[in-house]
């Protein structure tokens, strides 16, 4: 399975530890409405019955296809969407059940890096205010202080420490992600949710940040939901996988189990669409496709 070369994964806790972050049953639905007066006529259920548990130091891959409904499971996850039902619990307590203000200390921990590395930057605000705005925020720290923990973010994620003094534009795509990775690390937080961080950089630079967030992992043992569209990718970056479709897991494991040994038929299909360099290996996934496929006409 061809891939982006990543450093070796930081260990995770063994499996007896408490999770850091239990999911279950994780419900978000959206009204449909129809008419002049747009009336709820339905729901669309993105997310339906979702659950799933994070150890600490440890990686979670969340694969599938787009519009599955991931991305919305990564951004209830830290509650910056609503959810319809069900229960997430980050270090043992309820997310949902938070005052604003207890919500808000809970976020120190868990943050998030954005798929798109410019749209998640702010074009008018230089870099070193991007990185050190949740630090003032959360009165971390201020003044010369703040710089020099702003220029110490930029150098830990690849950068430089003049860097702070430009604006996002100035930066190619894979530095502007640098970037974001910096931002979402200034509070020292202990989960991160990774929502595509790659997939909108060539594959080269992909490698590097892949690297850099192993790197972190093993420096700060930090965890991630690690949300992707790619098998590949998470094949390298993931010691477990849950496979999304139509808002329900339907096949979880470790990394070995999934990728080995796949249960489900749409697991299979993830893993045919993942190219190979070999030309006799994507002529054979080809073949297997055009068999799953006529047995899905056949059904």
């Amino acid at each position: 399975m061809s891939a982006p070369a990543v450093s070796p994964r930081a260990q995770p806790a063994p499996a007896g530890d408490a999770p850091i972050l239990d999911v279950r049953d994780l419900q978000v639905h959206f009204p449909v409405r129809k008419g002049i007066l747009q009336r709820v006529v339905g729901h669309h259920k993105a997310v339906d019955g979702v659950s799933f548990r994070i150890g600490r130091g440890e990686t979670l891959g969340l694969v599938g296809e787009s519009g599955c409904g991931k991305t919305t499971v990564g951004r209830t996850v830290l509650a910056l969407q609503k959810a319809t039902g069900g229960r997430v619990t980050f270090e043992g307590k309820d997310v949902y059940a938070q005052d604003a203000a207890s919500l808000r200390r809970m976020r120190r921990d868990m943050q998030i890096i954005f798929q798109d590395p410019g749209g998640s930057l702010n074009p008018r605000m230089r870099v070193g205010r991007i990185v050190g705005e949740p630090l003032e925020v959360h009165g971390v720290a201020q003044g010369e202080e703040l710089r020099e923990r702003v220029e110490e973010l930029l150098v830990t994620c690849g950068l430089w420490r003049a860097a702070a003094d430009r604006y996002p534009h100035e930066f190619s795509g894979g530095q502007r992600q640098r970037i974001g990775i910096a931002r979402a690390l200034a509070l020292q937080p202990k989960l991160i949710v990774c929502d595509e961080p790659t997939s909108a950089l060539d594959v080269s630079v992909q490698s590097e940040i892949l690297n850099l967030l192993a790197d972190l992992q093993a420096q700060y043992g930090l965890s991630y939901l690690f949300i992707s569209h790619d098998m590949a990718v998470i094949h390298h970056v993931c010691d477990r996988i849950a496979v999304m479709k139509d808002g329900k897991i339907v096949e979880e494991g470790t990394r070995d189990e999934v990728i080995g040994a796949p249960r489900h038929p749409y697991t299979r299909r993830l893993l045919l669409a993942v190219p190979e360099c070999d030309p006799r290996v994507d002529a054979e996934k080809r073949r297997e496709r055009q068999r799953m496929l006529a047995e899905e006409i056949e059904r």
